[in-house]
């Protein structure tokens, strides 16, 4: 697998588990789960979305954020979870393609002239916000062939280890080579079976989640766990301690 597009390819499809989300009892099969992405990609496409655009995720743990990332990657543009959102905070206008959020949260977000928002988890009141359930669940349920340099950026996010000379924090770019090196170290580390559950107790907003969290299982034909307070996966990637027997810290899982 050369791309991030290659985890949810066409031959990838059955009835083996790829996400569960206890919390709001819903569950994808590796068949929906890459027929959904594939709609995503076609919804972003729609929205002008395309090679070097950024759509920016709210970092949420919601089945939402991971079809918005794979989507963006089908069509090769880049992702960042987590972008700073409340204008009442005077956070700066975020400079993306896409803005993507819960709807009782994404009138918060500031966002800069052309950025179309998109609100998942019930419909927006503002009829100028997309509604991420319905208009993806209207798109095509194929994606047409679009090739992805492997070199291309898939996930930006903000470096801890880097400060520019006025403090604030670098930004960090990760190619699909980059997200899926890391991916299969992880997956093989673990040594993960299809019928793992690797748990995800880390923010998205840092890419070893990402990588750990969601990518790993995907690789390995194994299941993305979203846990409520009860539901315990196999592994876990988690900033501290964990229910599960092997727990592998975001700072690891990507050097």
């Amino acid at each position: 697998m050369d791309t991030i597009g290659d985890l949810v390819a066409r031959e990838r499809r059955s009835d083996d588990p790829a996400l569960v989300a206890p919390r709001e009892n819903r569950s994808y099969d590796y068949r929906r789960f890459c027929t959904t992405a594939w709609k995503t990609g076609n919804f972003w496409r729609r929205r002008g979305v395309h090679d070097d655009s950024t759509v920016a995720v709210a970092d949420d743990p919601e089945p939402e954020a991971v079809f918005s990332f794979l989507g963006a990657a089908l069509l090769g543009a880049r992702t960042r979870f987590g972008p700073s959102r409340d204008r009442d905070a005077g956070d700066p206008a975020i400079d993306a393609r896409v803005v993507v959020a819960p709807c009782d949260e994404i009138e918060r977000y500031e966002v800069s002239p052309g950025t179309q928002r998109v609100a998942y988890g019930g419909p927006p009141d503002d009829p100028a916000v997309a509604h991420f359930e319905r208009d993806v669940w209207s798109e095509n349920p194929a994606f047409p062939e679009t090739p992805v340099d492997p070199e291309a950026v898939a996930l930006v996010a903000r470096d801890e280890r880097d400060r520019g000379a006025d403090g604030e924090l670098a930004d960090r770019e990760f190619s699909h080579a980059d997200l899926l090196a890391g991916a299969r170290e992880a997956a093989d580390g673990w040594g993960l079976e299809p019928d793992d559950e690797v748990a995800v107790r880390a923010p998205l907003a840092d890419p070893g989640t990402v990588v750990a969290g969601v990518l790993a299982p995907l690789l390995a034909g194994a299941t993305i766990l979203f846990p409520d307070g009860d539901a315990v996966g196999d592994f876990a990637v988690a900033e501290g301690d964990a229910p599960e027997s092997a727990v592998v810290r975001p700072v690891d899982a990507l050097a």
